[in-house]
């Protein structure tokens, strides 16, 4: 019985212009052994939509072709699940491809494919939205409502979205945290909460998180001074921010957030802008509820 993969491309993901060639496809899963389709995005949440049609349709393995943004498409369909995500990075920041290994090299990449080794990873959600890599409120979320009025999606386009964030970002809300049985009331400049231990670029908020720990990497900064706050930028570069003190680090399996004057916080869930439909958010971690193909 041949094996049934599904690649969903996205094509102006990263620099754009992302394609796949049938023919070289072939020579890594000939015809005789594997039945191949080749699907390709046209909108916002047309990855889901394709994705939905494969499992229809009987693959067995669902191959996401883009950055984080079309592998959270994907993913959010095959999690609790026996159909396998397949990763091909063509994305900017390529976070969860990286964390697990996964080149960005093509024909790398597609052996680990044609290899189907399978690991069970942790997913999260938050107010029951899935996340694969990050979500969380504060300065990440500005930034990335800026980033994406951006026509192109690369790194300068990512620093040029912070810089401009720090400029204009002043967050004043005050917000109730509930976590592992502790209450406590906080106005952060960021609450940054993470499944894998990296946001994409190389860069990471959260070095020793883990996929397959059953817990979510939460990292907590309060309102700096403008000294505070270029040290911590210094130091993140570097990845020693937490030598400062004032940043904090938590692990937990659910964490609650409640605006307390009810207004509706800016959110961001795998590097795209989310806006939660009431003041309340809720993040959970969904333990080993998601196979992907990863080098043996």
């Amino acid at each position: 019985m041949k094996t049934k993969i599904h690649f969903i491309v996205n094509p102006i993901a990263g620099k754009g212009k992302n394609e796949l060639s049938p023919a070289l496809l072939e020579t890594y899963f000939p015809k005789t052994e594997y039945s191949v389709s080749i699907k390709k995005t046209a909108f916002v949440l047309h990855a889901s939509s394709l994705t939905k049609t494969s499992i229809e349709e009987g693959a067995q393995i669902i191959v996401a072709c883009g950055g984080d943004g079309t592998i959270n498409e994907v993913a959010r369909c095959l999690v609790n699940t026996q159909v396998v995500l397949g990763i091909l990075p063509m994305g900017s920041g390529n976070g969860l491809a990286s964390n697990l290994k996964i080149p960005k090299i093509l024909k790398r990449a597609l052996s680990i494919i044609k290899s189907q080794n399978a690991i069970a990873i942790d997913t999260g959600s938050i107010n029951g939205e899935p996340f694969f890599s990050n979500a969380g409120i504060g300065f990440d979320a500005h930034v990335i409502s800026d980033f994406e009025e951006n026509t192109t999606r690369r790194l300068f386009s990512y620093v040029k979205s912070t810089l401009r964030t720090l400029k204009e970002y002043s967050f004043d809300n005050n917000v109730v945290l509930k976590y592992n049985g502790t209450t406590e009331t906080i106005s952060p400049f960021l609450l940054f909460v993470s499944n894998s231990n990296e946001m994409g670029y190389k860069m990471s908020l959260t070095p020793r998180a883990s996929l397959q720990d059953g817990l979510l990497d939460v990292v907590l900064v309060p309102k700096l001074s403008n000294f505070k706050l270029f040290l911590f930028a210094m130091l993140f570069l570097f990845k020693k921010h937490h030598w400062l003190k004032e940043v904090r680090f938590k692990q937990v399996t659910a964490l609650e957030i409640t605006n307390r004057d009810n207004t509706i916080l800016k959110a961001q869930k795998d590097g795209g802008f989310f806006i939660p439909k009431g003041p309340k958010i809720k993040i959970t971690v969904h333990p080993k509820n998601l196979k992907v193909c990863v080098k043996n």
